[in-house]
């Protein structure tokens, strides 16, 4: 099943995500879907709320970007319920872009030093730091479960400069190549 990504302005990209618990419905069959949407729009990490399920659940294949980063070789990471420690404080920052927020890229400082605890899908405990350009990729994927975008990290000016292209965003005026959900209110090309 296709699994229809939510795009900016959908208010279940603003909601804290609730945790998951063991025995959550058909959880690897979401958790596949998952990985299928993400696939299919060309993306390195997807949240739950990103498909319209306020869980504590994120996907990661962060290899498609490993020629750049080498620390993304091989890195598929299901993440149930994470859990992040800032491990060093000093922001890079790098360009970002969204599966939620299509045809926008803006710099985004955040520290590339984490520890990271999260469960796995069979509910197993695991706990790792991770550098670089994967630890960008998890913070945030792990945003999206506080109901953050990446742009809530830009400055107020930046936000302004994009305020046409999220309003695209939201009202539905904007092409996407993926399955997708606009906010309830958004008006249709």
């Amino acid at each position: 099943m296709k699994l229809p990504v939510y795009l900016y302005g959908h208010p279940v990209l603003r909601k804290i995500a609730e945790p998951l618990e063991p025995g959550y419905p058909d959880l690897k069959k979401l958790v596949a879907d998952m990985y299928e949407a993400m696939y299919d729009s060309e993306g390195v990490g997807l949240a739950a709320p990103q498909i319209g399920k306020s869980i504590r659940l994120v996907v990661i294949d962060a290899d498609p970007v490993s020629e750049n980063f080498l620390e993304c070789a091989g890195r598929k990471l299901t993440l149930i319920n994470p859990e992040i420690e800032i491990l060093d404080g000093d922001k890079i920052v790098r360009a970002e872009g969204c599966l939620s927020l299509p045809g926008i890229s803006e710099n985004v400082p955040r520290v590339e030093h984490i520890r990271l605890r999260w469960l796995d899908e069979d509910f197993q405990p695991h706990e790792e730091e991770i550098s670089g350009f994967l630890a960008r990729i998890v913070q945030h994927e792990c945003d999206h479960l506080e109901g953050k975008v990446y742009i809530d990290h830009i400055s107020a000016i930046r936000r302004q400069l994009i305020r046409r292209k999220l309003n695209d965003i939201v009202t539905g005026r904007v092409a996407v190549d993926y399955p997708v959900r606009y906010a309830p209110v958004a008006k249709r090309k």
